[in-house]
């Protein structure tokens, strides 16, 4: 019976892999806000029989640091972000997670 339950999970898990194309375009359009630092993580298997991911729409988690969200705060630089990636949700990115920060000066 375990056995069987686990092999339904891996089978589960299989569905929702790291679409590596869909990161590449989040990197791509990212680009824009010239980022020092840029991190884009598939989520997805976080979310394995939530609702948002039966459709096969993606979670991500973005850390991003860069010189445009300097004094500005939190809210501006998340609406930086989703200008740019409004048309991809909520399909095929389901759920976006934001780390948004300007770079610390001083540090070289």
């Amino acid at each position: 019976m375990l056995e069987t339950i686990f092999f339904e999970y891996l089978k589960q898990l299989t569905l929702i892999t790291m679409n590596p194309d869909l990161i590449t375009q989040l990197e791509s359009r990212l680009a824009a806000l010239a980022p020092v630092s840029l991190i884009v993580e598939d989520e997805s298997y976080l979310h394995a029989g939530h609702a948002g991911s039966s459709d096969g729409a993606s979670h991500f988690r973005v850390h991003i640091v860069a010189p445009c969200f300097e004094n500005k705060p939190m809210i501006a630089q998340h609406r930086l972000v989703y200008d740019l990636l409004r048309d991809l949700m909520p399909y095929p990115i389901h759920a976006l997670a934001l780390q948004t920060k300007a770079p610390i000066k001083g540090n070289t």
